[in-house]
């Protein structure tokens, strides 16, 4: 009976590498234009909420090995490159007088690289700049530990480096949007669940200034779908929860057909993300004049020229 069992939890944990980056992935994401979405965001800062919007911008790009950073299309060495998912997540809202701006990138493996299998956090890097100073993080993930390197303008804070002990299966709450969509191991199917070990947010730990650490998180999707409407429109999704040890519990209500984007996605500390709108294309290059008309794309309007 035990060999059964045992068979069982070994095919489960190799299941979701195998299944992660199927033909059904590369058809969507190797045409070369990123998925650009806007959302309504809540967030709690100071004890108070405040509303604000994000961005996500998921792209698969090509990367270097040694340096860890995007290489350009068409780069001729290969046996540095491996490909990654990325998202870059964009935060915007006022406190008050000032406002906080704050963006978080989080690249993920489509295929083993530095010591980590297929979907797997490799690199993860955040910001913050608001009227008081600006912080620097990043974390680069190695076979068996993560590289810390954090920069900030507030004291015992300073400027920060060291190692720390990473296990091979963990998962990164700052890519958490990328699980939820299937698109990050562990593959957790509808009504089953999964515990894995978690790098806490950057985010997170740079703005309440705790210690970046390694927990555990509960994992699990629900097998009921229901209708849900938002801004964007209404859609049939599924939730997602992510419950972290002495931390917040996260949950996600994915798209159940077509693209699975992320229509809300919210957590017990205050903060609620609900979509206003989705597209794909190439926004870097929508950066002269009149590139800004495709906000309405996504749900946003132009920046005013200026604060009058």
């Amino acid at each position: 009976m035990l060999l059964p069992l045992l068979l069982q939890a070994a095919l489960l944990t190799q299941a979701p590498q195998e299944k992660l980056y199927d033909d059904a992935f590369w058809k969507r994401w190797s045409d070369s234009n990123a998925e650009l979405s806007g959302y309504e965001l809540t967030v709690s800062r100071y004890g108070v909420p405040r509303k604000g919007t994000a961005v996500t911008a998921f792209v698969t790009e090509s990367c270097s090995a040694s340096r860890r950073v995007v290489l350009p299309a068409g780069s001729k060495d290969k046996s540095d490159q491996y490909q990654v998912i990325k998202l870059n997540l964009v935060q915007d809202f006022s406190t008050g007088l000032y406002d906080y701006n704050l963006m978080t990138s989080a690249f993920v493996t489509l295929e083993s690289a530095n010591g980590r299998a297929a979907g797997s956090p490799a690199k993860i890097s955040f910001t913050s700049q608001e009227w008081k100073g600006q912080i620097f993080s990043q974390l680069l993930l190695d076979e068996r530990s993560a590289r810390l390197q954090t920069n900030s303008y507030f004291d015992g804070e300073g400027d920060e480096a060291r190692t720390l002990e990473v296990p091979a299966d963990a998962l990164a709450e700052d890519a958490l949007l990328l699980w939820a969509r299937g698109l990050a191991a562990p593959l957790v199917a509808s009504g089953q669940s999964a515990s894995v070990p978690c790098l806490l947010s950057l985010e997170r730990t740079r703005l309440q200034r705790l210690p970046t650490t390694v927990a555990t998180v509960q994992l699990a999707r629900a097998k009921e779908r229901e209708r849900l409407k938002v801004p964007g429109g209404e859609f049939e999704v599924e939730w997602a929860s992510a419950t972290i040890e002495n931390g917040p519990v996260w949950r996600f209500a994915v798209e159940t057909e077509g693209q699975r984007r992320v229509i809300v996605w919210e957590a017990n500390d205050g903060r609620r993300a609900e979509l206003l709108g989705s597209h794909r294309l190439r926004y870097w290059e929508l950066n002269g004049p009149g590139g800004e008309n495709a906000l309405a794309k996504i749900g946003l309007s132009p920046r005013a020229a200026r604060t009058p």
